[in-house]
């Protein structure tokens, strides 16, 4: 992705651009974005492109609010003309009365950005996003897009990935031409489940790409008849759809995590380090509500068995090596890999959330505990409605949504909590099937 070029005007020249998706998440995730032509991109650039704030989502706005102006970010250009000739793509920051929004999940994560800063370390992401490709019938039933996909464990299978080869190469090639050096495309271990990997970067770079690939993916897997989701657990029997967050810290430039010299726990980790992983594991609990925020979240992490006979979702918040069990997976010494997250979280928030609890335990010299084990033996929340609870208790994760300006957990705990009531006061085929001529 360009990001050497002053403004934006210059970026669209270079590139052919002659129209731009100016482009924002709300708090659940939602893409939105207006399609501005080249014409009017130094408008754009100074003032920015009005939204009705309520109009849009979760965004902690009423319909009296004045609009919410989205002022793009030049370093998040992003020409993609594989997806419509001519047309490019910039990240935004939502501002209202010419401040930045606190409740808009990016500046959250700069808010985040700046605090670590703020504590000496600068942060690096590297994100796996897993997803599904399906087809809907008439019936509005989904089924995976590729019927020979029916292996018991299809993790890995060249084969699924070769029937598949059009659809994964067009997406490679198109993360490639972006910079992003794509090194991996595989079988996930769910029938017609696929990841695509990418190579780390900055906190912010990597959230904004995490949204930039699912926009990419969906349109890609629309354009071949299909349905790319992200969604946590589509299919009780398979395994559902991860997100998992590779997170270190440099200090001026140097990696802080390496041990420099004895680790006494076996992990080739600096004491910073294991502060670091102290401070998410202590405050898993409640970051469960912002890494795995859905209801259909907790089908993924309270999963028993599944047709390839694992999980992969952890359920209690533990530590260990190259372990895919555990809470924190620690594969060797310049990261950790926190596992508890899916499909449908905000990359912003869960990344600006990890980050806050991780600095926290740097701050207070926690103690992770044993390797293979973590801070107390609690079980992770059963259901979002638990997750909120322990989110709400918590000032640490509740104050990295706060970090830029005061409510914004309030408003995000409530928001969950009635889309928790929401799915509770619906009737499911589960229920009829159980009690419907029960008694």
């Amino acid at each position: 992705m360009p990001q050497d070029l002053a403004t934006l005007a210059e970026l669209c020249k270079q590139y052919g651009t002659r129209f731009i998706l100016a482009l924002f998440v709300d708090l659940r995730g939602k893409p939105c974005a207006k399609l501005v032509p080249v014409e009017a991109v130094d408008l754009l650039t100074t003032e920015g492109v009005g939204f009705a704030g309520y109009a849009v989502g979760a965004m902690g706005q009423e319909p009296k609010d004045p609009d919410l102006m989205a002022i793009p970010d030049p370093a998040s250009f992003t020409p993609i003309p594989f997806i419509k000739e001519g047309l490019a793509l910039v990240h935004c920051d939502p501002h209202v009365n010419g401040e930045p929004w606190p409740y808009a999940p990016r500046v959250i994560l700069k808010a985040l950005v700046e605090r670590c800063g703020d504590a000496g370390f600068e942060p690096w992401v590297g994100a796996e996003v897993e997803y599904f490709l399906l087809r809907r019938g008439q019936d509005g039933a989904v089924s995976v897009a590729d019927a020979a996909d029916t292996a018991a464990q299809p993790c890995y299978d060249a084969r699924g990935v070769t029937r598949m080869y059009d659809h994964l190469t067009e997406v490679s090639t198109a993360m490639n031409q972006l910079g992003w050096s794509n090194y991996a495309n595989d079988h996930e271990d769910g029938n017609g489940q696929f990841e695509q990997n990418f190579k780390f970067a900055e906190a912010l770079t990597t959230a904004d790409r995490v949204i930039t690939l699912r926009y990419l993916l969906s349109m890609m897997a629309a354009e071949r008849g299909m349905v790319a989701t992200f969604m946590p657990k589509p299919f009780a029997d398979k395994t559902g759809n991860g997100l998992h967050l590779h997170l270190s810290l440099t200090s001026g430039g140097t990696p802080v995590f390496p041990a420099d010299g004895e680790d006494g726990r076996g992990l080739g980790l600096s004491e910073t380090a294991y502060g670091f992983i102290g401070g998410i594991l202590e405050h898993a609990c409640a970051l469960q509500a912002v890494v795995a925020p859905t209801v259909n979240s907790y089908k993924r992490t309270g999963a028993t068995s599944t047709a390839s006979g694992a999980s992969w979702a952890p359920k209690t918040p533990t530590y260990g090596g190259n372990d895919r069990t555990h809470y924190i997976r620690v594969p060797d010494g310049d990261r950790i890999e926190l596992r508890g997250g899916d499909g449908s979280a905000n990359p912003y928030l869960a990344i600006a959330a990890a980050l806050g609890a991780g600095i926290d335990g740097i701050k207070r010299s926690v103690d992770p505990g044993a390797v293979g084990g973590g801070v107390g033996t609690r079980a992770l929340p059963p259901t979002l409605l638990h997750a909120v609870e322990d989110f709400e208790a918590d000032p640490v994760v509740t104050g990295v949504l706060d970090a830029a300006g005061e409510g914004v957990s309030g408003y995000f705990a409530g928001i969950k909590r009635d889309e928790f009531f929401g799915y509770h006061g619906a009737v499911s085929p589960w229920e009829l099937d159980h009690y419907l001529t029960a008694f």
